[in-house]
């Protein structure tokens, strides 16, 4: 496929990642697996194995199984907040995964410093100009902007104003862009903007190769992007990590949660501690629930803002490729705009 305008200014993100297109499908729990991954990598794009908290073991046996479906590069993406998260740390340093990405909340120094001694390259999220500024002090070789658009756990400012406060005035590193993306006309934009390359999540959840359950898949293709809501705080006492995700029953009923909890923290019935416990096990297998047993009514149906533009369910070839001749086909109209 002959994309010229695209590989020119795609070019620093294709050649730091060491792929045709830096279309990047984001690791996303019980979704990314080493099937997913091979596929959007042999497709020319880079794939994320989701590590998540699953044993070291498995996780070893994830990358070798990715390793044998594609000789393509691809990355680890490690949730630095999770119980398994250090020997998941050592176990990708041994390997020699080519990139990992740190995810869940920001690494400590030491860590960034372990894995780029070890040969890797190192990516971050910043959900905050704040996290993008520390990560670079920290470091890594490259940034993935994230908005509150995004799908699962998101942070509080929208793409729109992290492109401005950090792609705008970073040009040490590449980075990349991701939150409410699903077209290659919005990505031909992104890359003008000097976005090194985009990432994808909700686009990819729902394709082919996706392992996802046909019931999970077909919510999210009837799905608008009002639907995706972002779950709320009610009290500072019951610290929640905002997750974005399609509204069901499970998002009320956590919601009735949270008023229950704080008034038994107002009448002196329950700790803080206690309440934080109940908060947490709430959502514990609800994920799990949604993507491979497809209950979108109790399970953690995690999606993007973009759910309201997918609808329909492709290969992931066939994505790439839509995502190349559109941001071509766009880049191409742009110059014919500016050159007439």
């Amino acid at each position: 496929m002959d994309t010229p305008l695209l590989d020119k200014v795609a070019s620093r993100g294709r050649d730091f990642l060491g792929v045709r297109y830096p279309f990047i499908c984001g690791a996303m729990t019980w979704v990314s697996d080493p099937n997913l991954v091979a596929a959007v990598a042999n497709a020319g794009g880079f794939g994320c194995l989701a590590g998540g908290n699953m044993p070291a073991a498995l996780l070893r046996q994830q990358v070798e199984q990715t390793r044998n479906l594609t000789d393509k590069p691809f990355g680890v993406n490690l949730i630095t907040i999770a119980p398994n998260y250090q020997m998941h740390l050592d176990l990708v340093t041994d390997l020699k995964v080519p990139f990992v990405i740190f995810a869940g909340n920001f690494p400590r120094r030491s860590e960034v410093e372990k894995v780029r001694a070890g040969g890797l390259r190192v990516m971050c999220f910043a959900s905050t100009h704040s996290i993008a500024k520390r990560m670079l002090d920290y470091g890594a070789d490259a940034l993935i902007l994230e908005g509150m658009e995004a799908g699962g756990h998101v942070g509080r400012v929208t793409l729109i104003i992290l492109l401005q406060q950090v792609l705008f005035e970073v040009d040490d590193v590449p980075v990349f862009v991701a939150g409410g993306i699903a077209t290659g006309k919005m990505c031909a934009h992104l890359f003008l903007m000097g976005a090194a390359g985009i990432q994808f999540g909700t686009l990819f959840a729902v394709s082919r190769e996706s392992c996802a359950h046909p019931r999970f898949k077909q919510r999210f293709l009837r799905a608008n992007a009002r639907e995706a809501v972002a779950t709320p705080q009610f009290d500072s006492r019951l610290p929640v990590v905002a997750v974005r995700a399609l509204r069901n029953r499970a998002t009320d009923d956590f919601a009735k949660l949270q008023l229950e909890l704080i008034e038994l923290l107002d009448a002196g019935k329950i700790t803080r501690e206690e309440a934080q416990q109940k908060v947490e096990e709430f959502w514990m297998g609800r994920l799990q629930r949604a993507v491979m047993e497809g209950d979108i009514e109790y399970g953690s149906m995690m999606a993007g803002q973009s759910v309201g533009l997918v609808k329909a369910e492709r290969s992931v070839k066939e994505i790439i490729e839509r995502l190349a001749i559109e941001t071509e086909h766009e880049i191409h109209r742009i110059r014919n705009l500016i050159y007439p």
